[in-house]
């Protein structure tokens, strides 16, 4: 399974772009569309089965390794760093190999969980990939991060909740295996954001109502309108920009937007569920990766989540789950019938 950040629908407004100083971007964006599609096309695998021990498992301490694509495409590129190495004074590199650290730690210290696997997965990063590349992704074994186009994008390794999004999917396949495609797939996508802003929130030691709940925050040059790729907090609102357009994402069911673009909308259908776990843990108060982020992990790896789950689907487990760790009519429970309300959902 590939998975990129950058949705398509960005991407495609790149690729239409005349303007000569958007020339060389709008090549490279339709390089970028083709690279994902072609990728998606070779992977076209039936999912891994969940490990069945993941949640058992003792936490180890991470396995880093980095490599320099240097602006090609072969994987995994030059070895540059290794977990027992030190830093090597490039930035993307040792962005890549903290981020890759911060992500580990969360699973390992809050929810028990040793590694992306569940059993010490190894984690190999490539930096420096191809030429004005926008994107970074999870190709289903390692992280790969472009370098940006330095007009509209900087480097992927500047934010960490990407990071944490892309390695978020490796946890998806090894639990939920969560199909990419329609309202299974924005769950993932929406699992990868929530987990994305968890690893950004935990290595800050940040409340929920300080955090900016922004995905890729920091990502935009300064000439780009705009926040982040998306916002937890308020979908449709972290970009309105003359190159790449307004936000699309809904913030409820009112808004569903019906496509058979980007595998049925997974990348834009994200903001519903993403909405509802940021008022979820809002309401709870204190740190997400408490209250709220038990809950979505429990769910997540319960291993009772189809491939083709559905919103309500997904949304009567969370109930389960709060019932299931706090009690039925706790705070808890009671707040996830209320996120789930809040965005139109049956729960």
């Amino acid at each position: 399974m590939i998975c990129s950040i950058v949705p398509p629908y960005m991407l495609r407004r790149l690729a239409a772009q005349h303007e000569p100083r958007l020339r060389a971007i709008a090549r490279a964006a339709k390089e970028g569309l083709v690279h994902i599609k072609s990728l998606q096309a070779a992977r076209a695998l039936p999912v891994p089965i969940p490990v069945p021990t993941a949640r058992q498992a003792k936490p180890g301490l991470p396995k880093r390794t980095i490599y320099d694509a240097g602006s090609a495409e072969n994987l995994p590129g030059k070895l540059i760093r290794k977990e027992s190495g030190p830093a090597t004074e490039d930035p993307a590199a040792d962005e890549a190999f903290d981020g890759l650290g911060d992500t580990h730690r969360l699973y390992a210290e809050a929810f028990g969980r040793n590694s992306i696997d569940g059993a010490g997965l190894k984690l190999d990063a490539t930096v420096h990939y191809g030429e004005l590349y926008d994107n970074a992704f999870w190709n289903g074994s390692q992280m790969v991060f472009g370098d940006g186009d330095g007009q509209i994008f900087q480097r992927f390794t500047k934010s960490l909740s990407v990071i944490g999004h892309e390695l978020a999917h490796g946890v998806t396949q090894y639990t939920a295996a969560l199909a990419y495609r329609n309202q299974a797939g924005a769950l993932n996508e929406s699992m990868s954001d929530v987990f994305g802003v968890l690893v950004e929130q935990y290595a800050r030691k940040q409340p929920a109502a300080e955090a900016s709940w922004l995905i890729g925050e920091g990502l935009f040059t300064d000439a780009v309108q705009g926040a982040a790729l998306r916002s937890m907090k308020a979908p449709g609102t972290a970009y309105d920009d003359a190159v790449l357009g307004k936000d699309p994402q809904p913030d409820s069911m009112d808004t569903y937007v019906r496509t058979t673009a980007d595998n049925g909308g997974v990348h834009i259908n994200s903001g519903i569920p993403n909405r509802a776990f940021a008022v979820l843990a809002l309401e709870l108060g204190g740190n997400a990766w408490e209250s709220a982020g038990q809950i979505w992990y429990n769910t997540l790896s319960s291993g009772s989540l189809p491939a083709t789950c559905t919103f309500t689907r997904f949304a009567k487990a969370t109930v389960a789950s709060a019932v299931e760790l706090f009690g039925a009519g706790s705070p808890e429970h009671d707040a996830v019938l209320k996120a789930w309300e809040t965005v139109k959902v049956k729960a």
